[in-house]
This record gives structure tokens, C-alpha cells and sequence, in this order.
């Protein structure tokens, strides 16, 4: 059994496994839908004796996973990809660069840690339906992860999302309500609605397993880069989830005394989405007026999680930077082009980021690691009009001929 209590990232205030579900009972009394989330809880184990039991060199991570091993679904999730890509880099000036590439997990996103997770809870508490607000990304993972478990998944979803993702969730068999409106009306209503039926409210940084499932990315990238933390990771960001569950993963391991220091976080943001950002800049939290951006699941005008986020990023030594829709489509185009990876264009934002950032927050001397968080397939439509398409020529080879010369 996973040795842990939940923590209040802002009051501190220890509660037992069963004792809460979602925020804090009391910092959680201020949250109103549409503003940050307060009261976020995080899962603090009992380190001391984890890390008699764990093997640096092969470590059995299920001792610091919040759900037991034989709740999980039939659906495996993570071990992805982590490789250098020296070409980028080259042309970067940033030789010791990584791609950790969470776009080939089951259902095409990083998100399928935190569902699958999330679904391993609802096995443990006997809940037959989950419920999520998603751009995408989200609601995909959970609606493959239900059908790999016999659960029923209940996704609230901006009318805005891609349609390729939309067909993933159908696919599935979840129960799609589309909102006239945006992720964060998706959000509310899905809050609404776990208020009045019954089932578990897979919210990212609502429910603190979010955050718990996303970490298991940092448990891999330490394992993979050889039992060590890289200097430097860039983390596409919305609602500052992704970037918590960064965290938690090198925190867990700091506390297990495997890292002297935490990665330097850099959370990337659209420049229509720049809440984070902003709030580190300013000191001021205020909502994105007009968050529309071809990086969809990073469209967030009220991320729930930026009250964490800003902690988070302050203890990492980190920052934010934005890019442009622009500099994201450019971004997703060298990244195909130079390392085989094609991320959709939220993902391809750690990219722009990087290529963005001041010198200062990049030496050449850093291991940096690009977060490459959905694969390009999730919206082929926010790509195809970079795209020169070729005109059909006749079957023959004298009219090959001249398109080659």
C-alpha cells in the first residue's frame, strides 16, 4: 500500500487518503469556477521508509504511485520515448539537447498518465463514472482509459476542439457534451455536473491524482537520462498542471535523497494564453481575454492551477516565456524536419520556447529536455495550412520529368 497523506499547497493543513477527495476543505472554500483553484493538495509519502525499500538502479516506482498496482486498467501506459537529438541542437547551439516524447503514449498524449491513473482510483473506490472539462487531449485519455477498464466517461468539451479529437472520445464510447463556449464554461459545467450525479471528477488539479499520474513523466526522464535530473526542461503550459506534475516527480525524488537540485522549469505559453506569464511578470493573476490559439490544449483564459504553478516555477529557479501561433507552427515544422518527431502544436511549443528564451536561462553546458506532450496526428488541421500540396501529375515519367529538374 502506497505510504502517503495529502498536503495543502497553501495552508499545509495534512489530511488522510480517504479523509479528502479533491481541494483542501478550507482553502477550497474560496475557489469560485473561473478563477484558480486554491486549496490544491499534494500527495507527501513517508520518504524515509520508501527509500529504504527502492533500488536507485532499477526502481519499482509503484511504492510512490498513489493507487495500488492491481487497480490500474488493462492499459499500458508511459516508458516513452527519451533520445537526443543532435541535429536540433546543432542548429540551436544547445548541444546536450532531449526529446522526451509522451506523443506515442496509448491515446497520443501525456495525458493518458493522469486518466490512467485517475481510472485506477475510480477502481479502487468502486465509482463507475468519470467525469472531465478537455480541450482534447484530457477527455481522449480518459475515454480510452474507461473503455480499457468498463467505466463510462463523461467529457465536457469546448464546441472549439478539434474534431480529430472529439472522434477519438466517440470512438471510445464516452458521452460528449460539446459547450458553446469556452474551456473554462466546460469546466464549470463539469463541476455542476459532478455536484448533482454521482461518479469522480477527473478535473486536472481539481482531483490531486492529476497531478500524481502526470509526474510518473519525471520518474522516466530521471531513469532514462541515467539515474540523474537534466539542468533544464521545457513544459507547454495552460493550466500549469503538466508543470506541477513535473515537479512532483523531481521533488519526490529530491526527497529520496537521488537529486541535489531540481531542473530548472520553463513554462511555455501562447501568447493569447499568457496567464502564468503573466503573473509571474506582474505579480498579478488575472484571466486571458481572448485565448483562441492553434495550440489548443494550452487554451486556457483561467488556469486552475497557477497558484501552484507560480510556487512551482519560484522554487525551480524557472520562468515562463510566450510564443506566438507563429513561432509554434514554425517550431512544430523543425522539430518534424530535424528529429522525425511531428508533436501537435502545443507540444511544439516547448520547442518555440526554447528557441525564444534569453541565453542567460540556457548555457551551452545545460541538459535540456523538450517536453513533446501530444503527437501531431491529435490536429492535422491546425497544420495543413503551412503545407504546400503537391498538384496530381499524369502517370507517365515525361511528367515526372520536369517537377524534378
Amino acid at each position: 500500500m502506497p505510504q502517503f497523506h495529502y498536503q495543502c499547497v497553501e495552508c499545509a493543513r495534512e489530511f488522510e487518503r480517504d479523509a479528502v477527495r479533491y481541494l483542501c476543505p478550507e482553502c477550497g472554500k474560496q475557489f469560485e469556477p473561473g478563477q484558480p483553484l486554491r486549496g490544491v493538495l499534494r500527495a507527501e509519502f513517508d520518504y524515509v521508509a520508501i527509500r529504504s525499500e527502492l533500488n536507485p538502479a532499477h526502481p519499482d516506482w509503484s511504492t510512490i504511485i498513489a493507487v495500488e498496482p492491481q487497480y490500474h486498467p488493462p492499459w499500458p501506459v508511459g516508458d516513452t520515448p527519451f533520445f537526443p537529438v543532435a541535429a536540433l541542437g546543432e542548429r540551436l547551439r544547445c548541444p546536450n539537447l532531449y526529446v522526451k516524447n509522451d506523443g506515442l503514449n496509448p491515446s497520443g498524449s501525456l495525458k493518458d498518465r493522469a486518466s490512467a491513473l485517475m481510472v485506477a482510483e475510480a477502481n479502487r473506490l468502486g465509482e463507475y463514472r468519470i467525469v472531465t472539462a478537455s480541450t482534447g487531449n484530457a477527455g481522449v485519455a480518459l475515454a480510452a482509459a474507461c473503455a480499457a477498464a468498463g467505466r463510462e466517461a463523461v467529457i465536457f468539451a469546448p464546441a472549439a476542439a478539434p474534431k480529430a479529437k472529439l472522434v477519438q472520445m466517440l470512438v471510445h464510447g464516452a458521452r460528449v457534451i460539446r459547450v458553446k463556449g469556452t474551456y473554462d464554461d466546460a469546466y464549470r459545467l463539469s463541476l455542476e455536473y459532478s455536484q448533482r450525479y454521482s461518479g469522480l471528477n477527473r478535473n486536472t488539479g481539481y482531483h490531486p491524482l492529476t497531478i500524481e499520474g502526470k509526474k510518473s513523466v519525471a520518474l522516466e526522464i530521471f531513469q532514462q537520462f541515467g539515474s540523474r535530473a537534466p539542468n533544464v526542461i521545457f513544459v507547454p503550459t495552460g493550466d500549469g498542471v503538466v508543470l506541477a506534475g513535473v515537479y512532483k516527480g523531481f521533488y519526490d525524488l529530491q526527497r529520496l535523497g537521488w537529486i541535489d537540485t531540481l531542473p530548472r522549469l520553463i513554462a511555455v505559453q501562447s501568447e493569447q494564453a499568457d496567464s502564468i506569464h503573466h503573473l509571474m511578470q506582474t505579480g498579478e493573476l488575472r484571466n486571458a481575454s481572448s485565448p483562441a490559439t492553434v495550440a489548443d490544449s494550452i487554451s486556457v483564459a483561467a488556469p486552475s492551477n497557477a497558484i501552484m504553478a507560480r510556487s512551482v516555477l519560484e522554487e525551480t529557479r524557472g520562468a515562463t516565456v510566450t510564443v506566438s501561433d507563429k513561432e509554434i507552427l514554425d517550431a512544430q515544422s523543425l522539430l518534424a524536419r530535424t528529429t522525425g518527431v511531428f508533436a501537435e502544436p502545443a507540444a511544439a511549443a516547448a520547442l518555440a520556447g526554447l528557441r525564444k528564451i534569453e541565453i542567460a536561462r540556457v548555457k551551452p553546458e545545460d541538459s535540456v529536455v523538450l517536453l513533446i506532450t501530444g503527437h501531431g496526428l491529435k490536429d492535422i488541421e491546425a497544420t495543413q495550412p503551412g503545407l504546400d500540396f503537391p498538384e496530381p501529375v499524369d502517370a507517365a515519367w515525361d511528367a515526372v520529368k520536369p517537377i524534378l529538374s
